[in-house]
């Protein structure tokens, strides 16, 4: 039979299987950077942020790290040793991390569950079941949480997923929206939710099956769902299997990344304009071609990006790199690294921009089986230190400081 790229990689790390017993690695802390901070200072609202590493799909290990930007100390692994009376690791594949209130949340995907611990501590509040969770938003209370509802398996006739909402206050589901194929990254702007749905475990080429019948199971719609009735109100048609969504300054528009088919269909960066619930164009690349994109972050009027885009025709990545002005819509660099150092970076895979001073941090999946590594360089693209991660580490959250 034949697979696409992804259907290779689950079904590969599925048959690694959960390990019987977990052997606890403590929490390292490495002297990594200057403080850019002081504990005592009022120059800055960010005490430091999270790394969740995802960990190898099978292997139960998703680790959670810390950098304390007031200590330029980095605290690797950090949930095992501040949670002794948890009996268990993080979990099987860390998909996505945020802070709402006083509480961080961990959607850990092959779990079933986001973990809730405490913001300033990460010590253990509780748990929230949810079957292949995905992404999360907040709003007015409530977490927003994507889940593709069934097991984690490639199938062609894969059911539609949905959106958990969930109580802050009491950490309980409390309504359900169904909305697309594997729908991954959720987005709000203003009384609606945004979420893009990917399709992704259906549109794996099958035996005597071509890649343009495959990629016709993949979703290409936007879920919009109204927040006051928690409906889904409109698919916006924009792409193949879609992942990744981000937000202007001015809410504006909502830009929306399409991983593509690995064969004949090439990754692309649309846009939507939330005013109409309309796919409204797409950023170009300088070339004229379409922009690939893997990941995307926010800074000011800057919309850094990433792309790792498989073919299975060449089998191999293409890696590039691109910030957008979202005032113009338009390229206005092909590397934001501007040392060339981005040539020690093997896999791209986590993408942050410190929300005041500008700091760029990269992560490097590395072979994906081995810790990774995070590289924070200057505004201007300069190196300025790494240190080494978990395995794949993938998701920025940061943490203010009390009162902030």
């Amino acid at each position: 039979m034949k697979y696409s790229h992804l259907s290779f990689a689950l079904l590969a790390l599925l048959l690694l299987g959960c390990r019987k017993a977990e052997i606890i690695v403590p929490e390292q802390v490495i002297p990594v950077a200057p403080p850019v901070d002081s504990a005592t200072s009022a120059e800055s609202d960010y005490l430091g942020f999270y790394l969740l590493n995802e960990g190898n799909m099978g292997s139960n290990k998703s680790t959670l790290d810390y950098m304390d930007l007031t200590t330029g100390k980095y605290h690797r692994n950090i949930f095992a040793e501040r949670n002794p009376h948890v009996a268990r690791e993080l979990g099987d594949v860390g998909n996505d991390i945020g802070i709402y209130g006083s509480k961080l949340y961990a959607v850990i995907n092959c779990s079933h569950f986001v973990e809730v611990m405490d913001a300033q501590t990460a010590t253990h509040i509780g748990v929230v079941s949810i079957p292949n969770c995905r992404y999360l938003c907040f709003h007015g209370g409530y977490a927003y949480v994507t889940s593709y509802a069934g097991p984690v398996k490639i199938d062609p006739n894969a059911r539609p997923g949905y959106v958990a909402k969930v109580d802050t206050a009491t950490l309980q589901v409390v309504d359900t929206c169904v909305v697309g194929y594997q729908p991954d990254e959720i987005v709000r702007v203003g009384s609606k939710l945004y979420v893009a749905n990917s399709g992704g475990y259906r549109g794996a080429t099958m035996e005597n099956e071509s890649s343009e019948q495959a990629s016709q199971r993949y979703d290409r719609t936007v879920s919009v769902i109204d927040i006051g009735t928690f409906k889904e109100i409109k698919r916006i048609d924009v792409a193949i299997n879609l992942h990744r969504l981000e937000v202007d300054a001015d809410s504006a528009f909502i830009y929306v990344s399409s991983r593509g088919d690995y064969y004949d269909i090439p990754s692309r960066t649309l846009i939507i304009d939330p005013h109409i619930d309309e796919c409204v164009g797409e950023v170009l690349a300088p070339n004229g071609g379409p922009l690939a994109c893997t990941n995307i972050t926010r800074h000011g009027d800057s919309l850094y990006l990433y792309s790792v885009e498989w073919s299975w025709y060449e089998e191999r990545n293409t890696i590039t790199y691109a910030i957008i002005n979202t005032q113009t819509q338009r390229v206005v660099s092909r590397m934001f690294i501007t040392d060339g150092s981005h040539s020690g970076i093997e896999i791209p895979y986590g993408l942050a921009v410190h929300p005041e001073n500008g700091n760029i941090y990269v992560t490097d999946a590395k072979n994906y089986v081995t810790p990774g590594k995070l590289h924070c360089y200057s505004p201007d693209g300069k190196h300025l230190w790494e240190v080494t991660t978990g395995d794949i580490p993938a998701h920025f959250v940061w943490l203010k400081k009390k009162n902030h």
